[in-house]
């Protein structure tokens, strides 16, 4: 072929050529989104190829779109969908929104675990923020077989929980956030924490349990290792009077026992109820935690302050910190004047 002939031939070849990675370019690696902040697609069990489609569609450019299609079709994506929570960047062009679904490369959601009272709470706080259904995790969190796999029963199954802030996947099952919650907690019962609950004579479990009434009683972290020293003074008394040791006689076991959070005052005829969990009847700690203990109250018992005092009533000023005495005749003076501020105030 003569040179001239050759020529004619590859200028429109290299055309189309220069053509088509314009277009690839375009269709494939411009930025898929027109927003300029990161939006996020989320993928559930139900979804299909066509429902993800349409949870793009308002984000997506429309070239770019059609790009992610092409790309859908000439790959397994159009059959097979990942759940999960996939974050579509400015930066992004189709082919990296394409890839990051096809392959499941999902961004962690931070889920705070709150320190809630039952767990049935807590599967309502988790399934809002993750894919879970809140029926199932409160089902396993009340299942036997399901707590004793992580070491626990349904009664200490929330000493599991260490509330913080974790990066979870979305899409994360029952059992693959269970497992991360005990990985949590080890970590966290850490050879000191150990060594400290050990030397105060109670495993983790049972700190958690006398911290969840520490947290119950006081907001006020910086009061909580005193509480948490008359707590455990009361935990350890042995004497005539007392030869089990002295019933903690703690308020927020009767509201749990009753599962009434609302309750301002508690009368005597609260404190006749059938329960483990009422603790002016039965000796020690309750069965297991009465809230999802935090952080401060574990510490607090752990590091409680070693003193002599045996009793505690809310300060009659209703600063959410307490008066607290050695005796009982002490004690009943502060109740008195607590007392009269309730009445005061109306509060029944």
């Amino acid at each position: 072929m003569k040179k001239e002939q050759r020529k004619k031939y590859l200028i429109p070849a290299g055309i189309c050529v220069l053509l088509l990675i314009v277009l690839g370019y375009y269709y494939f690696f411009t930025s898929f989104t027109g927003q300029d902040h990161v939006c996020y697609v989320y993928v559930d069990q139900d979804d299909s190829y066509d429902s993800l489609v349409h949870k793009l569609e308002p984000i997506a450019k429309k070239h770019c779109l059609h790009g992610f299609c092409i790309l859908s079709h000439h790959s397994n994506l159009s059959k097979r969908v990942h759940t999960g929570r996939y974050a579509i960047k400015p930066s992004m062009g189709a082919f990296t929104v394409f890839r990051h679904l096809k392959n499941g490369l999902q961004d962690p959601v931070n889920v705070v675990v709150p320190s809630v009272r039952t767990m049935q709470d807590m599967a309502g706080a988790l399934s809002r923020k993750l894919m879970l259904d809140s029926t199932t995790l409160a089902k396993a969190l009340t299942d036997e077989q399901e707590c004793q796999k992580y070491g626990y029963d349904t009664t200490t199954i929330a000493a599991l929980f260490i509330p913080n802030t974790y990066d979870l996947y979305w899409d994360s099952s029952v059992d693959k956030l269970l497992t991360r919650m005990k990985k949590e907690n080890d970590k966290f019962w850490d050879e000191s924490r150990k060594q400290k609950a050990s030397a105060l004579r109670l495993s983790p479990t049972e700190v958690c349990t006398l911290a969840s009434i520490v947290d119950e009683e006081t907001a006020n972290n910086q009061e909580k290792p005193m509480i948490a020293g008359m707590y455990y003074n009361r935990l350890m008394l042995r004497d005539a009077k007392y030869p089990q040791g002295m019933p903690l006689q703690a308020d927020p076991t009767i509201k749990f026992a009753w599962k009434d959070f609302g309750l301002k005052r508690i009368y005597n005829n609260l404190l006749h109820i059938h329960s483990p969990y009422n603790t002016y009847v039965n000796p020690g700690l309750p069965p297991g935690p009465i809230r999802v203990a935090s952080i401060a109250g574990i510490d607090a018992v752990l590091n409680m302050v070693h003193h002599n005092y045996l009793y505690m009533c809310a300060k009659e000023d209703f600063s959410g910190t307490h008066n607290f005495a050695a005796t009982y005749e002490e004690h009943m003076a502060n109740a008195r004047r607590y007392a009269a501020a309730l009445n005061k105030r109306g509060i029944k």
